[in-house]
Formats: C-alpha cells, structure tokens, sequence
C-alpha cells in the first residue's frame, strides 16, 4: 500500500493542514470564538454596516469579556494568560465576521490593557483591568493626531504639572471606541517627554464626539477625544515608560492580531467565492468549472494560506519570546495587502452580487481599506523593512 492511500481526505477548508500545528486548546478557542461569532454577529453585520452603527456595544463587549477575548494574552488581573497564537486565532475568528469587532477587541486589549498591563503602576492595574478584562469597562488609546498620524513624535497635546496636578490640552482623531469608553489611555507631550496618562472619561474637560460619515469600519465606534485643561492627579500618570517606546511598543503588540486578523477577512471573501463559484451557472455549467475562475481561487487560497502560516510563526515567535517589531511589520506589510487582494478578486467572482451586502466580500474590502493605514501604513512598514535590510534610516 503506498504512502499517499494512507493520508486522510484533504480538506479543501485547510489545504496545507494547518490545524495540525495547534493542540485541543487551541482548536477550543477558536471555535468557541467562531461559534460566538456566528451567534452573536453574523446575523446582525450587514445591518450593522449598512446603518454606520455598533448597536449593545457594551452588551458585545461584556459578553467577549466572557469569552476571555479582552486583553486575552495577559497576565493576571482578570485576563485569560492566553497563548499567542490563541489570540492570534481569536482575532482571525473576530475579524472572519467583522474588522469592527476584531478592533474593538485589539484597542481594548492590544492598546488600551496593554499599556496598563506593561507600563502602569500596581495601583493603576488593580483600579482598571479587572473591569476591563470583564467588558465592564470600555477602554480606547488616544495616540493619533489630526495632523500628526504617521508622525506621532510631533503630537501637539500637551500636559503640564501643576501643583501635585497633570493639565492636559489636546486632540486626538480616528479613536476607536472613544465615545463609548469608560477610560482613556491619552499620550502627551510633557516637559520630560512623551508620557502616557490613564484618564477616566468622566474628567470635566474631556470629550469624545463620534466621527460620522465613515465608508470603512462602519460597524464600529469611532470619535475625536478632545481634551480641554482636563486635571488628573500625579498618579494618572504611567510610571514605567518615558518617550515613543511606549506608544510604539503598544502599537506592534496591537498589529500583531492585524497579522491574523486580515487573514480572517480574507477567508470569509474566499469562502464566499468558492461557494458561489460552485453553484452560479453561466454558460449551461457552474463558473467553478471555468480555468479562469479556478486560477482566481488557486491564487486566492495560496496567499490566505501563506498568511495564515506567517501569523502562526509570527505567534509562535512571540510566545518564545523572540518577535521582533521588525517581524511584526513584516506580517502586518503582507496580510493586509494580500488580504485586500483576495477580498477584489472574490469581488469579480460574484460579479454584481460582490457588491451586495448579502454577500461579506465588499464590506470586508472596504473595511481593509481603514486597516491597510492604520497602525503604520503601508509606506511605514516599507521604511521599517528597509532601515532592517539596509541599516539605513529613510524616515527623515
């Protein structure tokens, strides 16, 4: 009996065996994750979508706290101390439904608990990620500027000490979950360096008006925080990070689930292809049957697999302590802009319909759009790679 008569079937679902690398746990949160997600969101997303809202956020938020979805990779303090590759797969799950849900996830955990977590003084945890980690606490990251995005070192908000007291002064543009946060995690300008600061959003001086009118990430919350002479006391201050690191480091642990997280996007448009490919007849026979068609979906699955597998040794680095930012640019660089690929060729395969929001592909392409930009462009992540391969610094 030859070699290959022993093989089980192959599955068209993981063509390369992928699931093989991941153990029982892993498959669990996955499919806890995709079952919540296919419950609590696939029904509803479209119409989400269509009406530029995220109805029962805090319900939603609560209930992925259940989940042990929030700050998931963390330690203590009411977090799950998931693996990264767990994350890493909840995020595919999250996003394979909708990149609004998956950055609700990543902002509150990635950004927000995180920078609590890593730089945050043992009072500041013990105040703020419980309830965050249970979804009874919303939290955004106020990083971005409207005029210093990819340049955050030129941040115009500004805090002074006044007295035993911090004064903060300041905009920040694209927040996700601002309006609905109940804390704030606000980087500012100080006569030390860039410092951040845990701000609870009930401060008098601090706002979030929701930024209408979006094309992308509709299904999502986003705001400006304005920040007019909100008073904080000297302990809202982080205490464990002076400067950019801080901020930056925040960002790379976040882009991390953008590594997986684009894969799940593609997968939901890829899948909506193969299935409508299968049974949309042009011709007397299903487009399936078509070379050309067959070729879109080869390619598609080859690079949805090839990003799956870079997220999962992205993961596994992490989890060995050896995922370098550079590496995380890597990731973030490819599966985005492949995943964006994948969602406009399942586009020409449906056609017309690619553009109904009964099928995923159009919301998903749109929602790649935001996440193509956000948290490092393209072009930031083309500079990283080339100062690493060059030793040369184009930045400036």
């Amino acid at each position: 009996m030859s070699a290959s008569s022993k093989l089980p079937p192959l599955d068209p679902a993981d063509l390369l065996g992928i699931d093989d690398l991941l153990d029982a746990e892993d498959l669990a949160i996955r499919d806890s994750v995709r079952a919540w997600a296919a419950d609590r969101v696939l029904p509803h997303v479209a119409d989400w979508y269509e009406k530029g809202e995220l109805p029962g956020i805090r319900e939603l938020a609560r209930e992925l706290g259940g989940l042990g979805a929030l700050g998931m990779s963390l330690q203590g303090y009411g977090c799950a101390g998931a693996s990264a590759v767990q994350y890493g797969l909840a995020c595919l799950e999250l996003e394979a439904a909708d990149s609004g849900i998956r950055s609700l996830v990543s902002v509150q955990g990635s950004l927000a608990m995180y920078a609590v977590h890593r730089f945050g003084s043992e009072g500041q945890k013990q105040a703020w990620l419980p309830g965050m980690a249970a979804g009874e606490i919303i939290g955004c990251f106020g990083l971005t500027e409207p005029d210093h995005g990819s340049d955050p070192g030129s941040m115009r908000t500004y805090a002074e000490r006044d007295g035993g007291d911090w004064v903060l002064n300041g905009r920040k543009m694209w927040i996700t979950n601002g309006s609905v946060a109940g804390v704030a995690v606000v980087w500012a300008q100080t006569d030390d360096g860039i410092r951040g600061f845990v701000v609870p959003t009930d401060a008098p001086g601090f706002s979030a008006p929701e930024i209408k009118h979006k094309w992308s990430l509709r299904a999502s919350v986003t705001s400006e925080l304005v920040l007019d002479d909100v008073r904080l006391p000297a302990d809202a201050v982080l205490p464990e990070v002076v400067g950019l690191k801080g901020p930056l480091s925040c960002l790379s642990h976040a882009r991390y689930g953008i590594v997986w997280g684009a894969m799940g996007a593609a997968r939901a448009s890829f899948e909506s292809a193969v299935a409508y490919a299968k049974t949309r007849e042009q011709f007397g026979r299903p487009i399936g049957g078509f070379q050309l068609t067959q070729a879109k979906l080869a390619d598609m699955a080859v690079e949805l697999h090839k990003g799956i597998l870079l997220a999962h040794h992205l993961g596994r680095r992490m989890d060995a302590g050896r995922l370098r930012p550079e590496q995380v640019s890597f990731g973030k660089l490819n599966n985005v802009r492949e995943a964006i690929e994948i969602c406009r060729t399942a586009r020409t395969i449906l056609g017309a319909n690619g553009i109904s929001l009964e099928y995923p592909v159009m919301r998903h392409a749109t929602n790649l759009e935001s996440v193509l930009t956000y948290e490092g462009t393209v072009e930031m992540h083309q500079l990283v790679l080339g100062k690493a391969l060059t030793g040369l610094d184009a930045f400036r």
